[in-house]
């Protein structure tokens, strides 16, 4: 289980299968947010039906509701949110980060106020593993430090907070456990550096060297300039092991997705997808467009007539907007559906790409056309 196998490469993109207990995920791969159990307003049978295959949810936000003990009472999170593909649980160490004034970091875990109700919870390493352990999903994080970008002196504190953290999630689940709720888990390593190449690399080196099944990206799209990511990006690719996946980790931008495949990235999740969707925006092939937009009124053709999803065989411009503009819960729900669509088409357009070795071509016109520019 947990086995990585390259199927195809050109350059340094690569096309390959990574096995879980709930089924392989065929890389490289966009995967939708579930944050709290649930792809925000879009059922698990829609999910998939549009090709979703892996998808993620909030460790912070299942401990703090139903609770992570509710979650393994019920059967683990497969069972809860009636989703038999692969889960991903993030360490929710993200999140205890981003809450900034509401939280006090020391070099054995984050003690933080809750968003909710205020009250004083405290996450460890050992912590949040065991919560991950609770909801049951097939591949946990290590629970890590994600400090400010371009701050060199502090990201060396915070490399040395989350290498000691990234061991000591180790020693207590181990790179694979079989969990309570039947079935194997495994345990990717995060590193971390900011956009300073030499943390980056030695905190590449370090993760890897534990013996992690796979290993993530953290710490990018976060406020640095794309520049600074796509360089950090090509060190990583450097870095990292081959025959590991590859996480990058907060990311669904079009364009940041064909350039994250094109330095060797391999798994991808976000959750831009459905909250353009809640603010009236839609990928097309022609670039983002706001559905809000009067010149849509009459509009009869669909968001965009390259997409087979459900919304754009079905619905036009003319009453997609309408939904928007009275604020019709089926709008926001035709949107997601389309946005969602449309990444995982063009994930598979991508493995297709790479597989016919066109990916350098195929990536250079999508990008051109997504832009406006002329081919």
């Amino acid at each position: 289980m947990f086995e990585f196998s390259i199927t195809a490469k050109q350059g340094r993109a690569r096309g390959g299968i990574f096995n879980t207990p709930h089924g392989d995920l065929i890389t490289p791969a966009f995967m939708p947010v579930g944050t709290q159990a649930t792809v925000k307003g879009v059922p698990p049978r829609d999910l998939s039906e549009m090709g979703a295959t892996m998808i993620l949810s909030n460790t912070y936000h299942l401990y703090l509701r139903p609770g992570d003990a509710l979650v393994a009472r019920r059967g683990g999170l497969h069972k809860f949110m009636r989703w038999d593909g692969p889960i991903l649980t993030d360490s929710g160490g993200f999140q205890v980060f981003s809450l900034s004034e509401f939280r006090k970091i020391d070099e054995d875990g984050v003690t933080f106020k809750s968003h909710l109700d205020g009250s004083m919870h405290r996450f460890t390493p050992e912590k949040s593993i065991s919560v991950q352990e609770n909801l049951g999903a097939d591949v946990i994080m290590c629970f890590d430090e994600c400090p400010p970008p371009g701050d060199y002196e502090y990201n060396q504190i915070a490399l040395a907070r989350t290498h000691a953290w990234a061991r000591r999630c180790l020693d207590a689940h181990g790179p694979v456990k079989r969990t309570a709720h039947g079935h194997e888990q495994a345990l990717f390593g995060i590193a971390q550096g900011g956009i300073f190449q030499d943390l980056r690399e030695k905190s590449a080196a370090y993760i890897s060297s534990l013996g992690f099944p796979g290993h993530a990206i953290g710490g990018l799209a976060v406020g640095e300039s794309k520049e600074n990511t796509l360089r950090t990006l090509e060190w990583m690719d450097a870095a990292l092991p081959e025959d590991k996946p590859r996480y990058l980790m907060g990311v669904g931008e079009p364009r940041d997705l064909i350039n994250g495949v094109a330095r060797g990235v391999d798994m991808f999740d976000c959750v831009l997808p459905t909250r353009l969707a809640r603010h009236g925006a839609a990928f097309t092939r022609g670039g983002r467009i706001n559905m809000r937009n009067q010149i849509f009124i009459d509009d009869e053709s669909p968001i965009d007539p390259t997409c087979d999803c459900y919304t754009c065989r079905t619905f036009t411009k003319s009453y997609i907007r309408h939904l928007i503009a009275v604020e019709e819960m089926l709008g926001l729900y035709l949107m997601s559906i389309h946005n969602l669509r449309f990444l995982l088409n063009l994930m598979s357009d991508i493995r297709a790409a790479i597989a016919a070795n066109t990916f350098d071509s195929f990536a250079r016109e999508w990008i051109a056309r997504y832009e406006g520019k002329k081919i």
